[in-house]
């Protein structure tokens, strides 16, 4: 499975996940369709389903013109039927959603909205997670509670530690300068970082990160319980 990371809007990232010997695709949470439609049409692909983690615009805002230009099937969250544009398909936690190759556990994660969910390609260690969780972040709480998002952070922290993580937005190096101002001993961040840099000012993207690297570094993985991840949710709101 090739992922194609396609930057939209001003910062989201929507990615086209690919089974080549078929020429079949998927693209999670589809900010705009333009993007989109051009790899699709160069790459000559069979746009077969959208996969959104949550119904916010600027991951659902191309939903409708490539289901109607490619008849592709729309995948949501069952409990988000009525706030995902031409919804299909209802997935519901822990359910697996399998077409073909392509295989992905779902995962319920509210806290940024209520019906948030990511979509885990295990065979193949991706975990797409929407607004959840960021390279070095995580969501603000919206529609959920801290606790709520305190969970469903630590759900994903138990994945196996090699697993990739792509993320909805661009916001990596702003999510940087909080870890270090919050964890300013941290060795490993102020290496990553550095890393970070060089890719920024390459105009690459600095996704996927992989969990091991955040679980070491990412201030919210950190957080050791509920009370001391809100006060850190709460001092990034107004960082």
């Amino acid at each position: 499975m090739e992922v194609k990371i396609i930057p939209c809007l001003n910062d989201n990232y929507s990615y086209l996940i690919l089974d080549k010997n078929k020429k079949n695709a998927c693209v999670i949470d589809p900010s705009e369709s333009m993007p989109i439609i051009e790899i699709i049409e160069k790459n000559k692909l069979n746009l077969k389903y959208i996969l959104n983690t949550h119904h916010h615009y600027d991951h659902v805002g191309g939903n409708k013109e490539l289901k109607k230009k490619y008849g592709s099937k729309v995948v949501g969250f069952n409990n988000d039927k009525d706030r995902i544009p031409e919804i299909d398909i209802l997935v519901k936690n822990n359910q697996i959603w399998k077409d073909e190759n392509f295989e992905a556990k779902i995962y319920h994660i509210p806290g940024h909205t209520l019906g948030h969910i990511a979509f885990h390609f295990f065979k193949e260690k991706k975990i797409f997670t929407g607004d959840t969780l960021f390279s070095l972040g995580c969501g603000r709480i919206f529609e959920g509670t801290y606790e709520q998002m305190f969970n469903s952070l630590n759900k994903i922290k138990k994945l196996p530690k090699d697993t990739e993580i792509y993320c909805g937005h661009e916001y990596t190096l702003q999510n940087a300068n909080f870890c270090l101002a919050n964890d300013s001993d941290n060795s490993k961040l102020k290496e990553k970082i550095i890393k970070l840099k060089k890719i920024l000012n390459n105009n690459l993207p600095s996704v996927p990160t992989i969990l091991a690297d955040e679980i070491e570094c990412n201030v919210f993985l950190k957080a050791k319980d509920l009370e001391s991840f809100t006060k850190l949710r709460d001092l990034k709101d107004n960082f």
